[in-house]
């Protein structure tokens, strides 16, 4: 069987682009050079500390410059063309490079990630250099489509990628925290029609992983204890020999599901490249679930949760959540005070309606 291949190069301004060929792709070993004039990197961003939280804000203007809707023949995520120096110099499946508008970026010359440390005690006013990495994951060369309506073998190649990503992301200085995801639809806030995902690599552990990693401090079985408890229920939509998907019992969105291993799996990373083959035609029966519960495809956050790099991490299991906010065919759930101000969900819909809802779109 052909190997997935993984090609790397530059950008016009030092940045990498690493090409993910599908098994058995013809696309040669050397690629294009890009022909875009040499350029600096926009400024780092800023973390800003609020102090009634503890969380870092990560402060970054230059974002403001990033493309909204360009025409078809302007699209920053298609292959280079003739009136379009675009991201990707050349043809390809799968393309993942770093972000030209950054939130978390490289560290500067001379400088250190040891300089600062977003765990130690901080002052009112506190800042710190948004160090870590944001890439741009593209699933396909074509302009239109989706993950979920792709074959099987990309979404096994998009999975490669994560994994090779996840894997290199991790060991950068100062990261702690890597998290693959898509945002999907302009309901969302995407600003690209273009079929792609991201990866954020974060200086600090998250709000909602920090949580997470507080409960399974109390409870190191907690992962196997949900497993049991959901796989017995209602609510199951899938499951493999490595792998089940299910409604959560407290899902807070209008459309919700989950997806775990079986086995004590941290990342994408530590999963084989079976395991992620099989992961590839579970992945896509979700995301295709979620474009056909209505007949008009719903935009969902597809969300995967990987164990940081800090203590007690390796209690934390790869989990895929994919989230949308659509109640109706014409409705959407908006986050209004109780959610957004509080951070307390009032659910809509039933978990085990979501599911009968899936399960329908699944068949």
């Amino acid at each position: 069987m052909s190997q997935i291949r993984k090609v790397t190069a530059k950008l016009f301004d030092g940045r990498d682009i690493h090409y993910f060929d599908d098994a058995g792709s013809s696309h040669p070993q050397t690629r294009k050079a890009d022909l875009r004039e040499p350029a600096k990197r926009p400024e780092l961003a800023q973390l800003r500390h609020d102090p009634l939280t503890g969380e870092w804000i990560a402060v970054a203007a230059h974002r403001h410059t990033r493309a909204f809707f360009p025409p078809t023949n302007q699209c920053p995520l298609c292959p280079a063309a003739e009136g379009n120096l675009s991201e990707i110099p050349d043809n390809f499946d799968v393309a993942v490079f770093e972000n030209k508008n950054p939130a978390f970026g490289a560290l500067e010359p001379g400088q250190s990630s040891e300089d600062w440390s977003i765990g130690e005690a901080v002052a009112l006013g506190s800042t710190r250099p948004a160090v870590g990495r944001c890439e741009v994951v593209v699933f396909s060369p074509k302009h239109e489509g989706s993950l979920g309506q792709m074959p099987v073998s990309r979404v096994h190649t998009v999975l490669e990628a994560l994994a090779d990503r996840t894997d290199e992301l991790q060991r950068l200085p100062g990261v702690k925290q890597v998290f693959p995801f898509e945002n999907r639809g302009q309901e969302i806030g995407v600003t690209l029609h273009h079929p792609h995902g991201q990866i954020y690599s974060y200086p600090y552990v998250t709000p909602k992983t920090g949580k997470l990693l507080a409960e399974v401090s109390k409870n190191a079985s907690l992962f196997d204890e949900i497993l049991k408890f959901e796989a017995t229920s209602s609510r199951v939509l899938m499951e493999s020999d490595s792998f089940i998907s299910y409604v959560p019992f407290a899902a807070r969105w209008p459309i919700e599901a989950h997806l775990l291993p079986k086995r004590n799996v941290t990342n994408h990373a530590e999963l084989t490249s079976d395991e992620r083959l099989e992961l590839a035609s579970l992945y896509a029966s979700l995301l295709n679930a979620f474009e056909t519960v209505y007949d008009t495809p719903s935009p969902y956050i597809a969300a995967w949760h990987q164990a940081p790099v800090v203590a007690g991490g390796q209690n934390l299991r790869l989990q895929l959540q994919i989230t949308s906010p659509r109640r109706a065919a014409d409705k959407l759930k908006y986050l209004a005070g109780s959610e957004s101000a509080m951070g307390a969900f009032i659910a809509d819909i039933p978990a085990e309606t979501i599911a009968d809802q899936l399960r329908q779109a699944l068949s």
